[in-house]
């Protein structure tokens, strides 16, 4: 049994941002009062602030894990609400599909929806799997609303999957309210210095810019791109995978509301790269990710400026990253969230899900004083599964592209990728069929959406399709289309919906 005099006392995260103040909301929120957490940041280093759109598992997060009010939240960080992602060109120049949250039609015994879907859409009977899903419906029309609880069972309208657009800087802002009022110390300043014990290199101590000595038991690394403790301390080593997400930097810029935000994220790809649009209540967020190998920084600010729907409102922000995912998350007493454990592109905006996955994952394996190695060989176990699968389904969106009208899109349709990932793109373009490897996180719906838009059309569909009637096929199919069109049609407009509930006050 672990006595109490071995629980851990004091935890130091070392940097801010949302993943740093994620982190001191999550732990002040669930250990002892007994324990001291202290958040050091400097303002002068400043925050990348660039993730502004996330994935619905935020809403669990904010909800179950912070008790977050959601209208609060939205208020707080200008928010909007995202039913999707609109990937424009992606398979071909003139091509438009919405990779959607939540469900695509019904299942109907051991078969998803799609299967039926797709003999009637190969016999050229059937409209895009589009029509199929409620937020690939209610996007483009820009309509929103949460799950009505007076909606009947089994109604569309009764489970709506969506996420969030939201303002980074103000969500670390808020964050850090909530933290403070928690408990949790904030210290401003630069660490200059990093003091590890001689017996095993754990990190004891860092020394701030003043003279300040800060110690601490757990360490947890949200410095950034830096790794200022896993990285630069503890030399833990780093896997690029830009072979496979060849994008390395970005332009990021702000600009007016043109119109009302839609209801989605929209990600359009350029001649060596995207360009992401992120619609929240005060501004537009923009960037353009991009392989510094097929284009230069300045063609780049240049190529985001001219697509931006109103006035630039700041000059274009450069971001430089390396793609990819230190060797351990957890080392010795460190764990690293955010930016400080791997970087993966903006493009399925998985960004605050892998900090605030990583954040759960640390509170359920939390340690004791003595570190049991166990528990850190299984936080970083879960950890690269996770990434990994992520990774792959990133890299789906690029190799999956029938453009060959310019060097880059030429690198990636060409490129070699994980032999799991051609797995599965073989496996579905065989037959339709996707299986989901234990719990990685983009499901059966995100796969065949991505992979559906992108050009991937199965030769075939499953076999025990065809012990369905014909007439009886149709009519399924069918009025699973007819009922998400009526749906998306009692919807109120995106706008409509903030006005009422959650409209944020002018910055």
């Amino acid at each position: 049994m672990t006595s109490h005099d071995n629980r851990i006392r004091s935890v130091v995260i070392v940097g801010g941002g949302s993943a740093g103040w994620m982190a001191a909301a999550a732990l002040s929120t669930y250990l002892d009062a007994a324990v001291s957490i202290r958040l050091v940041e400097s303002e002068e280093i400043g925050i990348v602030g660039v993730g502004e759109a996330s994935v619905p598992h935020m809403k669990l997060f904010n909800r179950d894990v912070l008790g977050i009010d959601e209208t609060e939240f939205v208020v707080r960080t200008q928010g909007t609400f995202k039913l999707g992602i609109q990937f424009n060109d992606w398979g071909r120049i003139g091509d438009s599909y919405i990779h959607g949250f939540g469900k695509i039609g019904r299942a109907l015994g051991p078969l998803p929806f799609h299967q039926f879907w797709l003999k009637l859409f190969l016999a050229g009977r059937a409209p895009e799997i589009g029509a199929y899903s409620l937020q690939t419906v209610a996007a483009p029309l820009g309509k929103f609303m949460p799950s009505a609880s007076d909606a009947p069972a089994g109604s569309p309208l009764a489970d709506i999957a969506y996420a969030y657009h939201f303002d980074a800087g103000l969500y670390a802002r808020y964050l850090r309210d909530l933290s403070e009022r928690k408990g949790v110390r904030r210290i401003e300043g630069k660490v200059v210095e990093v003091s590890q014990r001689s017996e095993d290199g754990f990190i004891e101590a860092i020394v701030m810019e003043n003279g300040e000595r800060i110690e601490g038991e757990l360490f947890v690394d949200c410095s950034g791109f830096r790794g200022l403790l896993i990285e630069q301390a503890l030399e833990t080593g780093y896997e690029d995978w830009t072979h496979w997400l060849p994008c390395d930097r970005a332009m990021a810029v702000p600009c007016e509301n043109v119109g009302p935000p839609t209801p989605y994220t929209r990600s359009t790809a350029r001649t060596a790269g995207w360009q992401w649009r992120i619609p929240l209540q005060h501004r537009t967020g923009n960037g353009y990710v991009y392989a510094s190998r097929h284009i230069g920084d300045d063609e780049a600010a240049a190529t985001l400026l001219a697509n931006l729907d109103g006035r630039a409102l700041a000059d274009p922000r450069p971001l430089r990253f390396t793609t990819g995912v230190r060797r351990k998350f957890w080392n010795r007493n460190v764990v690293a969230l955010g930016l400080a454990s791997g970087f993966m592109e903006p493009l399925e905006s998985t960004s605050i899900h892998l900090i605030q996955s990583g954040i759960q994952r640390l509170l359920g394996l939390f340690p004791d004083r003595d570190f049991d190695p166990i528990l850190a060989e299984r936080f970083n176990r879960q950890s690269a599964f996770e990434w990994e699968k992520t990774r792959d389904f990133l890299i789906l969106h690029y190799k999956a592209t029938q453009r060959d009208d310019t060097p880059f899109w030429n690198d990636c349709r060409t490129m070699s990728i994980p032999e799991s990932l051609q797995e599965s793109i073989d496996l579905f373009r065989s037959s339709g069929r996707f299986f989901r490897d234990a719990e990685e996180f983009f499901a059966l719906p995100s796969w065949v959406q991505v992979m559906l838009g992108q050009g991937i059309v199965p030769r075939a569909y499953h076999p025990i399709v065809d012990r369905m009637p014909e007439a009886e096929l149709v009519e399924f199919v069918d009025r699973v289309r007819r009922v998400l069109a009526a749906s998306a049609d009692a919807m109120p407009a995106h706008q409509a919906y903030i006005d009422r509930y959650c409209k944020a006050a002018k910055m």
